[in-house]
């Protein structure tokens, strides 16, 4: 009788390896949140001494258009306006997935609805090549053809908004297309067969059934693009013109936060204005960053219940 007890009390082999399996998976979660908040921390940390140490508004930084920190303004505070680089992230990363969002639906809808045979042939090869591509190489070739063109039809130095803005159309293009690609694939069948079934054309199919059945997947694929385009550092640097002023039109100098981080980091001392503005700068891109996360979840979950 013991030795029935104890043979029932004894975990299995298999149950022992679930019970080591659910542990490693636990630390591997702990260690992943661990490194999320400790990033969260030592930005926030570093940013927030802009306001805190500085002695700076909040105010002053996000809505102030003067941007040179090792100078004083007539207030005595240094001039640390950061609107201009806000203004020009989000009119760069807006121009671009309004761009690139009805190429990227058309590609999709193509290789999805019209041509799925010649479109994995042709396009998902193209796509692919999108993405395999550096940043430098995005960067290179706007600064070689893009910047040249637009000095040529309107004048100026070509480095600008619009400049960044095509480059970018680019770069997000290959991600939003991807995405909107595997959400038209996920809408059902019978949705198609039930639209035929009651007369409607191909093209009323795609448009009034397939299309607005995807509307949440195509919108997520569109966030996505303005989060990888907000976050673009290298290539942006490159064709924007780097001018810490505020945009007067699209094909003058302008900058981003990114731009004018990457730049002004490596040359700048730990702890002085000059440093702690620049981390100030990328707490409002973890910030956005996480903006967009917590607005792809939403739009997740209000598809997911339709």
């Amino acid at each position: 009788m013991e030795d029935v007890q104890k043979t029932l009390l004894t975990k299995s082999k298999r149950a022992r390896m679930e019970q080591r399996g659910k542990l490693i998976s636990f630390l591997c979660i702990a260690l992943i949140v661990l490194v999320v908040l400790s990033i969260f921390y030592f930005v926030a940390s570093k940013g927030l001494a802009t306001f805190f140490t500085n002695k700076i508004k909040v105010s002053d930084f996000l809505f102030g258009t003067n941007w040179n920190p090792s100078e004083t303004g007539t207030d005595g505070k240094p001039m640390v306006g950061a609107l201009p680089m806000i203004a020009g992230s989000f009119i760069v990363t807006f121009l671009s997935a309004i761009i690139a969002t009805p190429f990227a639906i058309g590609a999709a809808v193509f290789m999805t609805e019209i041509s799925p045979k010649k479109g994995s042939k042709i396009l998902q090869p193209v796509i692919e090549l999108l993405v395999g591509i550096p940043s430098v190489v995005y960067g290179f070739i706007g600064l070689s053809v893009i910047v040249p063109f637009i000095r040529s039809i309107f004048g100026g130095t070509g480095f600008g908004i619009l400049a960044g803005t095509f480059v970018l159309f680019v770069m997000i293009l290959p991600t939003v297309t991807t995405m909107t690609v595997d959400a038209l694939k996920s809408v059902p069948r019978h949705y198609r067969e039930a639209s035929l079934a009651l007369g409607a054309t191909r093209w009323q199919t795609i448009y009034k059934v397939v299309l607005r059945a995807a509307v949440p997947g195509i919108l997520t694929a569109v966030v996505f693009g303005m989060a990888r385009a907000f976050g673009e550092a290298l290539a942006i640097q490159m064709v924007i013109g780097n001018a810490a002023i505020m945009p007067s039109s699209l094909t003058t100098p302008a900058s981003t936060l990114t731009s004018i981080l990457t730049m002004g980091i490596g040359n700048t001392i730990m702890g002085t204005v000059e440093n702690n503005v620049l981390w100030s700068l990328a707490l409002i891109l973890l910030l956005m960053s996480l903006l967009f996360n917590i607005i792809i979840r939403i739009i997740g979950r209000k598809g997911a219940l339709k």
